[in-house]
C-alpha cells in the first residue's frame, strides 16, 4: 500500500527529521578539509557518496548565495536520497528551497525528494503498524486524492469504531461527505453531524464551526450561521472566511452596523477578495458611512475589471 504525499505529512516529515538532523550534526564525522566543493561534486558523480557528502554539506552551510552552493546542495540531495540517508536529504533540502526558494531547478528537485520521503516514510509506518489508525488515515487520504469517495469514508469509519474519540476524523469524514459530487439532503445532514460529534471531542475546532456556519448560510439560516461563524472567528482570528461569512450573514439579517466590523477585519486579512470589499460596501452603505462605502464600491469595481469574484457569494 503505497501513499502519495499530503501537505501534512510533508509538513510532519520535514520537521521531524530536521530535528534530528539538528541533534545529530555535533556527532557527524569531520569533513576533510582538503576536500575542495569542486572535487567533491566530482567524487559525487562517480557515486562514492560516502566520502563526497561531508565536503557537500560544509559547502551548503557557508554563507552567502552561489551557484557554486547551489550545484553543492544539489549533488548533496542526489547522493543522499539514492543512498538512502533522509536525515542528510531533508538538511540539503532545507538549505536549497530557502536559498533558492524560486530557483525552477531547485523547487523541482524538492517536489521529487519530498514525494520520496513522503512514500518511504509511509511504507515504514505501514510495516511497523500496519493495524494501526495512522495506517487506516493515510490510506483514507489516498483515496481521497483519487476520488474514491466510499473507500475513504469506509476507512474513517473504521477508525472511528476502534477510536471514537479521537480528534480530527469527524471532522475529515464530515468534510469528505460533502466533497462528494452533487450531495443530496442527507449526506449533507450525515456531515453536519459529523461536525457536531466533533465539536464534542474537540471543542476548539474552528473548521467545523465555519462548515457548520457555511451549511446553516445555504439554508438562510441567519442565527444559527451567525453563531458558528463568530465562534468560529473566536477561535482562529486570523479566519478570513468565518469573519466574511460572519459579515455575510449579518447582512442577510440586515443588521448592517454589526457587519462592519467583521467585514472590515475579512478585508484587513485578504485584501484582494472582492467579495469582502463589495459587502463591506454594502455593510458601510446600509449604516449610513457613505464615503468609506464608495471607496470600497471603487475598489470592488477595480478589482472586478481583471478577475471574477472567488469566495463566497454576496446576499441579494
Amino acid at each position: 500500500m503505497i501513499f502519495p504525499m499530503s501537505r501534512s505529512l510533508l509538513s510532519w516529515l520535514s520537521a521531524v527529521l530536521f530535528a534530528s538532523v539538528c541533534a545529530g550534526q555535533n556527532a557527524e564525522v569531520p569533513s576533510n578539509s582538503s576536500t575542495s566543493t569542486e572535487q567533491a561534486m566530482s567524487i559525487a558523480e562517480t557515486g562514492n557518496c560516502a566520502r563526497a557528502i561531508p565536503a557537500l554539506r560544509k559547502a551548503v552551510r557557508a554563507a552567502g548565495i552561489s551557484e557554486t552552493k547551489k550545484k553543492a546542495g544539489l549533488a548533496g540531495l542526489r547522493c543522499a536520497m539514492t543512498h538512502n540517508q533522509p536525515y542528510q536529504a531533508v538538511e540539503f533540502l532545507q538549505v536549497l528551497t530557502r536559498d533558492f526558494s524560486r530557483d525552477p531547478e531547485v523547487l523541482y528537485q524538492a517536489v521529487h525528494a519530498y514525494s520520496d520521503l513522503s512514500i518511504r516514510a509511509s511504507q515504514d509506518l505501514l510495516q511497523a503498524a500496519p493495524d494501526s489508525y495512522q495506517v487506516h488515515e493515510l490510506n483514507a487520504e489516498s483515496l481521497e486524492t483519487q476520488g474514491k469517495w466510499e473507500e475513504a469514508a469506509a476507512e474513517y469509519r473504521k477508525i472511528l469504531e476502534s477510536n471514537p474519540q479521537l480528534p480530527g476524523i469527524h471532522y475529515r469524514l464530515g468534510r469528505l461527505l460533502l466533497s462528494k459530487p452533487n450531495p443530496g439532503p442527507e449526506v449533507a445532514e450525515e456531515a453536519k453531524k459529523n461536525f457536531a460529534e466533533e465539536l464534542k471531542i474537540d471543542p476548539r475546532n474552528a473548521g467545523a464551526e465555519y462548515v457548520l456556519g457555511e451549511l446553516a448560510r445555504q439554508d438562510s439560516n441567519w442565527p444559527e450561521a451567525v453563531g458558528h461563524f463568530s465562534r468560529a472567528a473566536k477561535l482562529d482570528n486570523g479566519f478570513a472566511e468565518a469573519y466574511l461569512g460572519l459579515g455575510i450573514s449579518l447582512i442577510s439579517e440586515k443588521h448592517f452596523s454589526e457587519a462592519v466590523s467583521p467585514l472590515q477585519t475579512a478585508v484587513q486579512l485578504e485584501p484582494r477578495n472582492p467579495v469582502g470589499h463589495y459587502n463591506l460596501a454594502i455593510a458601510l452603505n446600509r449604516s449610513g458611512r457613505k464615503d468609506e462605502a464608495e471607496r470600497e464600491f471603487a475598489i470592488h469595481r477595480k478589482m472586478q475589471e481583471s478577475a471574477p469574484s472567488p469566495g463566497i457569494t454576496s446576499p441579494q
